[in-house]
């Protein structure tokens, strides 16, 4: 094999492309591993300090590059693809350290063990590669010297967006493109661009990713996996990679209830245990009282005081889950739309949690949607707004812009439930709830319980809206519900109903620095929030399903 110094001997040609392929990998290769730490630390908080430490290892690397080439004699190189496959075997064991770790200190060591050194690496080694094939040194003048660096953080920037649009469209299609295979798949490019025999180096890790890793969806690592969680009391029905997360289907064998997991959150459960003498509804349970609120959208009378019927009523849901709520309008006979961003949380609602197929099923983005939907003028009696993604509401999607195009495509006579998750002491709720009541006069807020069982005040609280402006209108009320409206379900029959409602007045003061209410610009002001909130609820689900059901995935 030839020696790395023979690389500067080829055409500047040549090693330009190897540079340019050292750091497209290296940015490949930094969001590869953020998505495998997403289902064990959740997606907001293994952003945390992620692109710091990228900036930082990628820096030192540009830096130390003449330094690293005369400590190795120029063989610093052939350890990237070495280091490629092993790095996320470290990964997988310091995952299930995710505990004694906590977060976000768990992402953090692990990305200081198993990212940053290979990010360094490439970029010290791109760096002489790149610097070497423009022809410059370091006696160069300064606008010269500087043409590779900025040159080379073009190149990896570029090379982020270009992998984030792939990975989007398809992620999850094989098994070497999930986010496990995908790992493999990059330390297969970086052997195939720096080839040598110190490559003998990699093929224990290769063999163990094989053979031991479960996050392979493999047969034989199936089996492991369903092994390790029936340790735990569950047992994996389904999962695949998607362009939201690592979406999974687990059944509880001793309590009997089916959840759908979407990273490090719950997007929804039924039960599912058969009890004696027990006919099933129309639609099943929810393990969760919020999902039957949603459904008390039907409820709310109209501005005369009269009933709606359901054979004559349009609803929009935005956001799936498992699909309970839009499960049960549809079988009401409402003409349903739901916009659901994930394909496969939408084909797994269908498979395995009894989504009727009778709707109006769009895969998009929910923005894109309320847009294009004005503009046809569309209107809903119904509008469910149900989303909640990496442990924290998407502040997107409760801007005055998109909320006031909800109150678009609403009927006058329409009416709104928004199902609010997250702690209702902080500053982000006042600020959604100010904002939906600055677009809809009429609102009741009601919470799931009556006191929080998990963090400080956590809960999720579903906000009733209509767009009724008149004095003798202003009273938002639920008509008495009828057998017919439970589906055959008790469960129905005890949390259909609203009860612990939430004084909206505590939310109308400004606090001292904060906004009266949230717009499209502002949403960045939001994001410590949402990292505090998205660390609080990994404490939350930790205790939900045990830890090592979510190490595992």
């Amino acid at each position: 094999m030839a020696p790395f110094r023979s690389i500067y001997q080829q055409s500047p040609t040549r090693q330009l492309v190897v540079g340019v392929v050292l750091l497209v990998l290296a940015a490949f290769y930094s969001l590869v591993f953020l998505l495998n730490l997403a289902p064990v630390y959740g997606s907001a908080p293994s952003h945390i300090f992620h692109s710091y430490g990228v900036a930082i290892a990628g820096a030192l690397g540009w830096f130390a590059k003449d330094h690293i080439d005369r400590l190795s004699g120029r063989r610093a190189i052939y350890l990237i693809p070495v280091l490629a496959s092993w790095f996320p075997v470290l990964q997988y064991f310091l995952s299930q350290q995710s505990t004694a770790l906590g977060n976000p200190a768990g992402a953090a060591i692990t990305e200081f063990f198993a990212l940053y050194p290979l990010v360094l690496l490439s970029v010290a080694c791109a760096g002489k590669l790149v610097q070497s094939g423009l022809e410059l040194n370091q006696h160069g003048d300064l606008v010269a010297e500087h043409i590779p660096l900025l040159g080379s953080y073009v190149v990896y920037s570029a090379g982020e967006h270009l992998v984030k649009a792939f990975l989007s469209k398809f992620i999850g299609s094989t098994v070497l493109l999930s986010r496990a295979g995908l790992q493999i798949l990059i330390a297969i490019f970086y052997a195939a661009a720096i080839p040598s025999k110190v490559l003998l180096l990699a093929i224990p890790s290769l063999l163990f990713s094989l053979t031991s890793n479960v996050h392979l969806t493999f047969g034989h690592t199936t089996t492991a996996l369903n092994s390790t969680l029936g340790e735990e009391g569950y047992a994996l029905v389904a999962r695949q990679d998607s362009n939201t997360g690592y979406i999974s289907v687990l059944d509880n064998l001793e309590d009997g209830f089916r959840v759908m997991r979407c990273d490090h959150s719950l997007l929804g459960g039924q039960w599912i245990k058969k009890r004696h003498n027990y006919t099933p509804p129309t639609v099943k349970d929810p393990i969760y009282a919020v999902f039957a609120m949603l459904e008390a959208v039907r409820l709310v009378e109209t501005a005369h005081g009269g009933p709606r019927v359901d054979a004559d009523s349009k609803a929009l849901v935005i956001g799936l889950g498992i699909g309970t709520t839009p499960g049960a309008l549809i079988s009401h006979g409402i003409d349903t739309t739901i916009v659901e961003i994930d394909p496969v949380v939408h084909k797994f609602a269908g498979e395995y949690f009894g989504l009727p197929p009778n709707h109006t099923a769009v895969i998009d983005d929910a923005r894109s949607f309320v847009d294009t939907a004005q503009k046809d003028s569309a209107q809903y009696d119904y509008i469910v707004h149900d989303v909640f993604t990496g442990g924290a509401e998407p502040v997107e999607l409760f801007t005055y812009e998109f909320i006031r195009g909800l109150s678009g495509l609403l009927k006058e006579d329409g009416v709104i439930a928004i199902n609010y998750a997250g702690d209702i002491t902080l500053y982000p709720t006042a600020l959604a709830v100010r904002t939906i009541k600055s677009i809809f006069p009429t609102c009741r807020l009601y919470r799931e319980a009556e006191t929080s069982e998990v963090g400080p005040d956590f809960t999720n609280m579903v906000i009733f809206c209509t767009k009724s402006t008149s004095p003798s209108q202003r009273a938002l009320t639920f008509r008495d519900p009828v057998p017919g409206d439970f589906l055959g379900s008790r469960f129905r029959a005890r949390y259909l109903v609203p009860r612990h409602e939430v004084d909206a007045g505590r939310f109308e003061g400004v606090e001292a620095g904060g906004r009266a209410v949230l717009y499209d610009r502002e949403v960045g002001l939001l994001h410590k929030y949402q990292d505090r909130g998205a660390l609080d609820h990994w404490g939350i689900m930790r205790t939900v399903l045990p830890e090592k059901v979510w190490e595992a995935w």
